[in-house]
């Protein structure tokens, strides 16, 4: 078979900022038809959003979703939960993380591969404020160095 293609829609850059990524894993994502109309325009949001697990099942709460102009009694809530689809074995193992480590969920990106919408998660722990200082200071200094090195 060939390969795939991956068309980036939207990432959460904030999440960057403040959380550390421990691990990432892929999942699909539950959507209507006017939903995926909508992102394949590119109007998503990611920023404040995060994911939960309730019941064996794993949502994605907060991803804003602008209705499709052309859609009408179709359009859905734009905020409203949707179902992020993964093995039960995995949303398993990370159920248990979340519980015992002060893990958090938070969805890194969004992306076409193939004809699917998937959805990037991450295991996340939060930052600290000097921990978010020390990052910005380190980012300062490499572009100083870089600069530096132009200018050369």
């Amino acid at each position: 078979m060939g390969k795939e293609s991956v068309k980036q829609i939207a990432k959460n850059k904030k999440a960057f900022h403040d959380y550390f990524v421990e691990e990432r894993y892929e999942a699909g994502i539950e959507l209507a038809g006017t939903e995926v109309k909508s992102i394949r325009m590119g109007n998503v949001n990611l920023k404040d959003s995060f994911c939960t697990i309730k019941d064996g099942q794993m949502s994605l709460n907060g991803m804003h979703v602008s209705p499709y102009e052309k859609g009408n009694i179709f359009n859905r809530e734009p905020r409203r939960p949707r179902r992020l689809l993964m093995h039960r074995r995995e949303i398993a193992k990370l159920f248990a993380k979340i519980k015992q480590d002060g893990y958090t969920l938070i969805p890194l990106s969004l992306y076409f591969k193939g004809p699917r919408v998937k959805v990037e998660v991450g295991l996340c722990k939060g930052k600290k404020l000097y921990d978010k200082r020390e990052a910005a200071a380190q980012r300062d200094a490499k572009r100083e160095m870089d600069r530096a090195l132009k200018q050369r």
